[in-house]
């Protein structure tokens, strides 16, 4: 019984260190979104192709707003 759960234990281990592994190879191209609630202006930044960590840190970054400007990254 108890070598059951030990291979169990390291099947689950297995199959989640190969999805975490594809999610870090995974890359996409994001740009800085700026929208003035004011007159409704839109400025895009340049496009950057971000990879891996950079790319989760992009993803979960807020968007930020100083006075009637609201900055975020769009990714595709």
């Amino acid at each position: 019984m108890r070598r059951k759960l030990i291979l169990g234990a390291f099947l689950a281990f297995v199959s989640w260190a190969v999805n975490s592994c594809t999610a870090l190879s995974d890359c996409k191209i994001c740009k800085t979104v700026t929208t003035d609630s004011s007159t409704g202006q839109v400025t895009e930044g340049n496009e950057t192709k971000y990879c891996g960590n950079e790319l989760i840190a992009v993803e979960l970054t807020l968007p930020v707003t100083i006075g009637t400007q609201t900055t975020k990254y769009q990714c595709r």
